[in-house]
């Protein structure tokens, strides 16, 4: 998990700046457009994940598919990897942590 997120309370976004770094959100407002936008974003990359998924299982079971696809493949499941880790370490960083839970 990046320290920086959880120490300042900056909401990893789920795209990186030209570079490869990470972008960060600084806003206490939940519902900002630019907290809507990422929200909106998350949402697409955890449905292409499923998605391609699918399409994995699909095509490890076909006994036809040759190694080009299979190295297609192999190369979109580790973006779309990627972009679930980075989904789930936002995610996680804006848990409340177990000190901060008022039920007890």
């Amino acid at each position: 998990m990046e320290l920086i997120s959880v120490m300042t309370g900056l909401r990893l976004l789920p795209w990186t700046d030209p570079d490869g770094k990470p972008c960060y959100l600084a806003a206490d407002d939940g519902d900002s457009p630019l907290n809507r936008r990422a929200d909106a974003i998350e949402a697409v990359q955890l449905s292409m994940g499923a998605d391609l998924l699918h399409h994995a299982r699909a095509l490890l079971a076909a006994p036809k598919a040759d190694t080009r696809e299979l190295r297609y493949l192999a190369e979109r499941l580790c973006e779309a990897l990627r972009d679930v880790l980075r989904v789930a370490e936002s995610r996680g960083a804006r848990l409340p942590s177990c000190g901060d839970d008022q039920g007890g």
